[in-house]
């Protein structure tokens, strides 16, 4: 088998902070893929949502081609189209105002903190920095990005953390209420669908309350779309479900299709925020990444995102007739499965057994496929998981 000698290698030359599956992916089709000894799987993870065309979309090849043929990277000291047209598209499709590149979720979350705090401290003067960020939300590995994390599973070992966060109990708005009004806030961090931590949508009334108070109290409002970006809700992005525009709202994962990129957008309040020599990322807006991205997010139509809550909800309905399925959490193609009477990793464990890739989100099983996935592979990944749960 090639799996045991790719396995022998990886063991050899990589530092192992992830508890890999033993599966050798070796190639891919939208969300059908291959491992290294020829035997088929369907992906509903989209390499946790990064793979929103799916694998080895024409378009996005020819995309970065092209681009892989003209410049691979120049650095933000001079100007590219593909970094101008990305941004613009942006802007078209989130209602935003700027456009800043990064690398990844966590780069783009500490940006958006990075120009919460820079805002405040130009209008009120030093003493309101903190931000308040939900409990159960996850926004990156970094030191600050994790000290913004209220999961305290993810900050044993790495203490101390950059100071300036409190937590806010989601969906509470009188705990909310009580932390935004401590002295010294000058933003509010949250994620509309926790994804880290259960696929777990926040209440429509308790968004509107916070949103309502801090446009009030001049607390800026960041919202965490790193995940919950790129459609993969049935929106663009989520906040347009929730009927308002944040100040800063974060991406990365899917807007890239497949290589890294992320992005910090910025509303009226905070668009000129930041000044030259205030932040800066050497890959930032890199000309492949962003080729990719025009591509990606040209694909956006309001057809584009029925079909997306279309999927979602089919399979919704199918999961709740699968045994030890106990409800499904999440909006569009971004699915929890509670479940009883297994454990959420013996699913993925016994699904990659049976050809079906799928994810956790602590107790639940968490379903993030291609945006683009057809109803076959749909219907055949899902044959394949309730195969799984009547084994276990």
């Amino acid at each position: 088998m090639q799996f045991d000698s790719i396995k022998a290698r990886d063991d050899a030359a990589i530092m192992h902070t992830y508890a890999r599956f033993p599966v050798a992916l070796e190639r891919g089709q939208n969300a059908t893929c291959w491992d290294a000894d020829g035997k088929e799987y369907i992906d509903l993870t989209a390499g946790i949502g990064v793979n929103a065309l799916g694998f080895s979309d024409e378009g996005w090849q020819k995309a970065i081609a092209a681009q892989l043929g003209k410049l691979q990277h120049i650095s933000n000291l001079y100007y590219t189209l593909p970094c101008i047209q990305a941004a613009e598209k942006l802007k078209e499709l989130s209602g935003m105002e700027k456009v800043f590149f990064s690398n990844s979720g966590a780069e783009s979350n500490e940006g958006a903190i990075k120009a919460a705090r820079k805002y405040s401290l130009l209008k009120y003067g030093e003493g309101r920095s903190t931000i308040v960020s939900l409990e159960n939300s996850f926004h990156g590995r970094t030191v600050t990005t994790l000290a913004a994390t209220g999961q305290m599973v993810f900050h044993k070992d790495f203490f101390p953390f950059t100071e300036g966060f409190v937590f806010a109990k989601a969906n509470d708005w009188s705990d909310t209420l009580e932390k935004l009004g401590q002295q010294g806030v000058c933003a509010i961090l949250m994620e509309l669908v926790q994804g880290e931590g259960g696929v777990l949508p926040l209440d429509q009334a308790y968004v509107s309350a916070v949103v309502d108070y801090c446009h009030k109290n001049d607390i800026l409002v960041i919202i965490d779309e790193v995940q919950t970006g790129m459609a993969r809700t049935g929106s663009f992005l989520a906040y347009q479900q929730f009927g308002f525009l944040p100040d800063l709202c974060t991406m990365a994962k899917g807007i890239g299709g497949g290589l890294p990129l992320g992005a910090v957008l910025f509303g009226e309040k905070t668009k000129e925020a930041l000044v030259p020599g205030d932040h800066a990322s050497t890959y930032g807006g890199n000309p492949i990444a962003c080729a990719g991205a025009v591509e990606v997010l040209s694909r956006v139509s309001s057809e584009f995102l029925a079909e997306v809550a279309k999927k979602g909800e089919y399979i919704t309905k199918k999961l709740l007739s699968f045994p030890h399925v106990a409800g499904v959490s999440g909006l569009g193609l971004m699915l929890g499965a509670s479940l009883e009477g297994v454990t959420s990793r013996d699913v993925v464990v016994k699904g990659n057994e049976l050809g079906v890739l799928t994810l956790t989100a602590k107790e639940k099983l968490r379903l993030l496929p291609p945006l683009t996935i057809s109803y076959e592979e749909i219907d055949k990944g899902l044959a394949r998981l309730e195969e799984t749960l009547k084994a276990l």
